[in-house]
């Protein structure tokens, strides 16, 4: 495998340093890496693979030479960056929402859609976190029937509000078993010791923009725009890695056994139930894992054609970092890292 020039974007996040140690473990072939991040982030330095690297501010000739574009700095920084990396040569994956529901923009999970990769005109989308989490984990029960129906309710940790949500969650909850009034600046309100529906605008239907997300982005990854799907999703006072409850409706019964049987042979997923000792899938077990952990799979009393599942992964890791480097293994493995001539009509 030829070796690329890479430059990560908002490189000094959570995301992007969670994208250098992938870059490292999983033994990238890195040509040349170059740091990109706000000017107020300029400057800093980072060790990677025993090399210091200064994070350089992003500017008009960031991208020269450069191969690949890993992107996460937010949506206005994506769709401000994003279009002249590709002119200037480069295929961006970008982390953001700005580009995931362009019909021009695949967006990918690798173990589920990677044919997608090959339509590509200069950038890929990386769903969001929720989405990729849930997706890993049914899709391969939706390949051997097709699912009619997902209700599906989210627990999400600070992680998803980037490191200072992680941070601000420490100091509230030191402050309360202090007897100290919790403090927010990150989140609305504060999340040690507490719980909240998820912090995204909501629209008139009632549905924030992290549930939109998931319906949205699940019917275009799953290629099903029919695919009836309803979230709630909820902020929760765990650190690192997002918890789901799942409701699956079929057209026939699926045999419990069966679902077992798929999840525990899927890629990125790994089956996690001990029914004795109730013991499933937790956020501190999937912390720094890539697998999603799936388990308590079990039929819906309510529904015969019903299966009900919980699944947590790392948000960081398999909900951003991760899936974003399996799609750039996946450009490389089918020679699909050149962007085509008409990349900037994107």
């Amino acid at each position: 495998m030829s070796k690329v020039n890479v430059a990560i974007l908002g490189a000094t996040g959570a995301v992007g340093k969670e994208l250098l140690a992938l870059l490292a473990e999983r033994r990238f072939p890195l040509k040349e890496l170059k740091l990109l991040a706000s000017p107020r982030s300029a400057g800093n330095k980072i060790v990677f693979n025993n090399q210091q690297i200064t994070v350089e501010a992003v500017s008009d000739r960031s991208f020269e030479n450069i191969d690949l574009v890993l992107a996460s700095a937010g949506g206005a920084t994506s769709r401000t960056w994003a279009k002249k990396a590709v002119a200037s040569g480069a295929v961006v994956i970008d982390n953001s929402s700005a580009f995931r529901m362009d019909d021009n923009v695949p967006l990918i999970v690798p173990e589920i859609n990677p044919e997608a990769a090959a339509a590509h005109q200069g950038i890929i989308a990386n769903p969001n976190c929720t989405t990729i989490l849930m997706g890993v984990a049914i899709y391969p029960l939706h390949q051997v029937q097709p699912i009619k129906r997902v209700v599906v309710a989210t627990y999400q940790s600070a992680s998803g509000a980037g490191a200072r949500a992680m941070e601000e969650a420490q100091t509230q909850a030191r402050d309360i078993l202090d007897g100290k009034p919790p403090q927010a600046e990150v989140l609305p309100y504060p999340i040690a010791f507490n719980l909240f529906p998820h912090n995204s605008p909501l629209n008139d239907d009632g549905y924030c923009e992290e549930e939109i997300k998931m319906v949205n982005e699940t019917r275009k990854i799953f290629n099903a725009p029919e695919l009836r799907v309803t979230a709630t999703c909820v902020r929760v006072p765990i650190l690192r890695a997002h918890s789901e409850a799942i409701n699956l409706e079929f057209e026939q019964p699926f045999a419990v056994a069966k679902a077992r049987e798929i999840i525990a042979a899927a890629p990125g997923v790994k089956l996690v139930e001990d029914w004795q000792s109730n013991y499933f899938p937790m956020p501190m077990d999937a912390t720094g894992q890539d697998p999603v952990l799936v388990g308590r799979i079990r039929q819906d009393i309510s529904h015969n054609c019903g299966l009900e599942l919980w699944l947590c992964g790392d948000q960081i890791r398999k909900g951003a970092a991760l899936n974003a480097i399996q799609i750039a293994e996946l450009l490389l493995d089918k020679n699909l890292l050149t962007p085509p001539s008409s990349a900037v009509s994107v």
